[in-house]
């Protein structure tokens, strides 16, 4: 009996061995032959290494060595001018890009895309966190004779009549100083900073918060707003600056009249025997 459980016993482990083997042998199989299949794919269609996103980036951000990498890319249908181990899309040293427009995830990476090293997307790229652009009319006297260039200061200037609280006295117009160095971020339709043409602009636009938009945008409906171009290295602060005629003129305020109070009496009627008289008492009322 235990002869027989022993037999049957080598004659399973036989058995379990050679399903292993003829297993193992067809895994083998199938594995070389999927090798083939791809060697025979990566021969039937050629590829190249470009950059690619490895994220969507957006219109105006900022691209950085981390957000591309190297991926094979089919050459039929390669990108034109696509960036590659020739000509990489960052060297040592060089600044952020900025995508010029949205890229999805796994995208091609070409020039028409991204801008130069350190360059900008236009003004949403050139506004700081917390800014706005506001554009502000001007003409040939209030825009500095075309003399102002994206990248320029400015101080801004409001000219307007505000009514006094006496309705008899009007305190005629005045010029007060709003914002000072304001930075400029285009002229016209216009953003480019190595723009050395003199032209008379139309508009220029800012950049400010929106306490320092809302003020603007009240000054320009109620007034005339004037442009005074600072020094690029001018890191001075200026003043609380309110000129009106008067202060134009060198003419001192007159003064206010004084109204004299006039002393209100109050009188009562005594009679003395057949007069009547009239004696003056402190008024109640």
């Amino acid at each position: 009996m235990r002869l027989v459980f022993g037999l049957v016993l080598i004659a399973g482990l036989g058995l379990a061995g050679f399903a292993v083997h003829l297993a193992k042998n067809y895994i083998g199989a199938y594995q070389t032959a999927l090798d083939q299949e791809r060697a025979k794919a990566v021969k039937a269609v050629p590829t190249k290494q470009i950059y690619v996103t490895t994220r969507a980036i957006a219109h105006g951000e900022m691209v950085t060595a981390e957000d591309v990498r190297l991926a094979p890319w089919p050459v039929e249908i390669l990108p034109e001018n696509a960036f590659d181990e020739s000509m990489p899309l960052f060297a040592e040293g060089d600044a952020p890009r900025v995508a010029m427009r949205p890229l999805e995830k796994f995208e091609a990476v070409v020039p028409s895309k991204v801008s130069e090293p350190g360059g900008d997307a236009g003004l949403t790229s050139r506004l700081q966190p917390g800014q706005r652009a506001f554009a502000i009319k001007v003409d040939v006297h209030t825009g500095v004779s075309g003399f102002l260039r994206p990248g320029d200061r400015v101080d801004v200037y409001w000219t307007g009549r505000m009514p006094t609280e006496d309705a008899d006295r009007s305190r005629g117009e005045f010029t007060k100083l709003i914002q000072a160095g304001v930075r400029l971020i285009a002229i016209d339709q216009t953003a480019d900073m190595e723009d050395a043409d003199v032209n008379i602009a139309r508009s220029v636009t800012v950049a400010a918060t929106p306490q320092q938009i809302a003020g603007l945008a009240q000054a320009q409906s109620t007034g005339r707003l004037s442009l005074s171009l600072m020094n690029a290295n001018d890191t001075t602060v200026a003043e609380v600056i309110e000129v009106d005629q008067r202060v134009m003129l060198g003419l001192e305020l007159p003064e206010e009249r004084k109204k004299e109070a006039i002393a209100e009496t109050c009188k009562t009627r005594v009679r003395r025997g057949g007069e009547v008289a009239e004696i003056p008492i402190p008024c109640t009322n």
